[in-house]
């Protein structure tokens, strides 16, 4: 199966087409602002080192959230657009799916992911050894965090889980931070799609807002 994986939802921008689970090209960028100017040539560029149209592709997968409000819509209507306009079916993965299926390791033991929200908070949820969701994704309070997950031994990973080692850690916690990516890695993005194949469709697919998005003074979105 040929995959595009995307993601725009996080402080980075990535783009990979996976065939059968290998790699055949991949970008991954840093960055606070600019995704919607990033994104696409992005892809333009890893479909042309594999050597593949948009219309080749047998799935199109994209990170839904939680993440960043406007990088969400960006992944999103950009995914949409080609799957309407190729008619590819697409398929949504949440950013806290696809950083804990990149952390996994040999010893099956389960994990937090904890993703930055821009503010005091966490995008929390836990996961067994193979990557299934151990509950549902929810927007917690340092306060709230230690509420909801009280095991006294705790794996973390994500872009926010340094933060969160801290909280846990100032009560007496015992955490270990993994050395996995904390952003979600594309290629991820695209096994996890082919892996639910049967789920996507073309065209629309819902994002997922923990939260309402921020708003200024002035009515615009703070970024």
């Amino acid at each position: 199966m040929l995959v595009l994986g995307m993601d725009s939802a996080t402080s980075a921008c990535s783009a990979a087409v996976v065939k059968d689970g290998n790699v055949l090209a991949q970008e991954f960028t840093e960055m606070a602002r600019g995704h919607a100017e990033a994104l696409v040539p992005i892809i333009k560029r890893v479909l042309e080192a594999a050597r593949c149209s948009v219309g080749e592709l047998d799935l199109i997968a994209a990170t839904v959230g939680p993440g960043a409000y406007t990088g969400v819509r960006i992944g999103l209507s950009t995914a949409q657009t080609m799957s309407l306009a190729a008619t590819v079916p697409l398929l949504g993965v949440t950013t806290l799916e696809a950083v804990a299926r990149a952390a996994q390791d040999s010893s099956g033991n389960a994990l937090l992911v904890l993703m930055d929200t821009k503010r005091a908070d966490f995008y929390a949820q836990a996961f067994d050894g193979s990557g299934t969701a151990l509950g549902e994704p929810a927007a917690l309070t340092a306060a709230e965090l230690l509420v909801a997950f009280p095991s006294s031994d705790l794996r973390l990973a994500g872009d926010a889980a340094e933060r969160a080692a801290v909280v846990f850690r100032e009560v007496g916690r015992a955490v270990e931070l993994l050395d996995a990516p904390g952003m979600p890695d594309s290629a991820w993005v695209a096994r996890i799609g082919s892996e639910r194949a049967a789920e996507a469709r073309v065209g629309a697919t819902p994002p997922l807002y923990l939260r309402p998005p921020d708003v200024g003074p002035s009515g615009g979105r703070r970024q």
